[in-house]
């Protein structure tokens, strides 16, 4: 029998941003597998386990328990000696992982959307393997470090993220727009507003639904995009969404904002609503939110840029095509990202509203598709970890 391989995911697990969502999912994917021990770069403590319901949580609890155990036990010699394990860092466009170790063998996992990465080559050099998500971030490594970079597409979880009806509770004489993601430039959520006020104008059933928080409100405090009017932090500390929303044009009746909405309640969120906008400038992946839209048969209208093309088809999708260049504002790269255009997005808005059945036979398609393409986390597991010990 050959021995149980030690994986080290060198970032942090948690339950409300990307990095952490891949953490838990790639973690609860292994945490059983007769083959592999995964372990998390940085302690698991119970508050990011959150969420999770207690048949899952008891199911991995052996394996956080081992992973907490295995860096009490090393102690500082895990950060100067050389582990005999694999490690997987995660790391951004500074391609500085989350904690500075040495393994057996080092593979990386570069996840950046700025388009200036000159430094990779020099960076990368002392890792043995390199893989990434998306064709768009794999063409720029390649070219930047002369190196094979592998492609693992991100996934979600089909059996949290399903279709299901309505709950009721809601105005059925409203139409729900929903949009997701931390607010930053590249995540236009300024696009969505402009757009959303056009349209409500015409409409006013029409309600915008917001999942803009995240854990770093500074990174968002003064943001405004193409928009007249900055987005503001609260006298409690959180963004105030609703106020950026109804200062830049949008009636107060029209938006509703969702607060700090743990992933696990998104599923319901989502079956609520007619349609979700996300029209981002450029992603480094494929957009977890539009592929967990997508998952509950919900149809998306997405940006066809960067990371997105290797998501979005004609059939899957209502796609923003029109992609003019984003100028560079020199805080990051832009070389091929997109700007949607507002008369695009607004004809989709419409589309979706006025032809309601069309629309959601593309929301079950696009599910149809997810799961035909392999684009969730159990098939991610799988693949990465066939990679990995193919390596070994």
């Amino acid at each position: 029998m050959l021995p149980v391989r030690d994986i080290i995911l060198n970032w942090q697990l948690g339950g409300n941003f990307g990095w952490g969502l891949l953490g838990l999912n790639l973690f609860g994917q292994w945490a059983n597998d007769a083959q592999i021990r995964p372990l998390m770069g940085l302690p698991i403590s119970a508050g990011q386990l959150n969420g999770i319901d207690p048949l899952r949580r008891s199911r991995i609890a052996a394996a956080v328990n081992a992973s907490n155990e295995y860096w009490e036990r090393l102690g500082t010699a895990g950060h100067s000696e050389c582990l005999e394990a694999v490690q997987i860092d995660g790391m951004g466009g500074d391609f500085q992982p989350a904690a500075q170790r040495r393994a057996r063998l080092m593979i990386a996992r570069p996840i950046f959307e700025s388009s200036a990465i000159a430094n990779a080559r020099e960076s990368l050099a002392r890792y043995d393997l390199l893989f990434t998500a998306s064709t768009w971030t794999a063409t720029q490594l390649r070219d930047a470090t002369g190196r094979e970079v592998r492609i693992i597409h991100e996934g979600v979880d089909e059996s949290v993220f399903c279709p299901g009806p309505r709950s009721g509770w809601l105005d059925p004489g409203r139409f729900y727009v929903f949009s997701g993601g931390k607010v930053e430039f590249r995540k236009a959520q300024d696009l969505v507003i402009r757009a959303f006020a056009r349209f409500a104008g015409r409409h006013p059933d029409a309600v915008l639904v917001t999942a803009w928080h995240s854990p770093w409100i500074e990174l968002s405090r003064g943001f405004r995009g193409t928009l007249a009017v900055p987005l503001t932090v609260r006298s409690d500390g959180l963004l105030d969404i609703r106020r950026w929303a109804v200062d830049n044009g949008v009636p107060a009746h029209q938006v509703i904002d969702l607060g700090h909405a743990p992933n696990v309640l998104l599923p319901g969120v989502l079956r609520e609503m007619h349609v979700a906008l996300q029209p981002s400038r450029a992603e480094a992946c494929t957009n977890l939110t539009v592929k967990e839209a997508m998952a509950c048969g919900l149809p998306v209208i997405a940006a066809c840029n960067t990371g997105m093309l290797d998501l979005l088809t004609d059939d899957n999708c209502i796609p923003l095509r029109r992609q003019s260049a984003v100028p560079d504002d020199g805080t990051a790269g832009t070389e091929g990202w997109g700007e949607s255009d507002l008369e695009e997005i607004d004809a989709a808005l419409e589309f979706a509203y006025q032809d309601r059945s069309a629309a959601a036979a593309i929301g079950a398609r696009a599910r149809e598709w997810l799961i035909q393409q392999g684009r969730t986390w159990r098939q991610h597991a799988a693949t990465l970890k066939e990679w990995v010990l193919a390596h070994e």
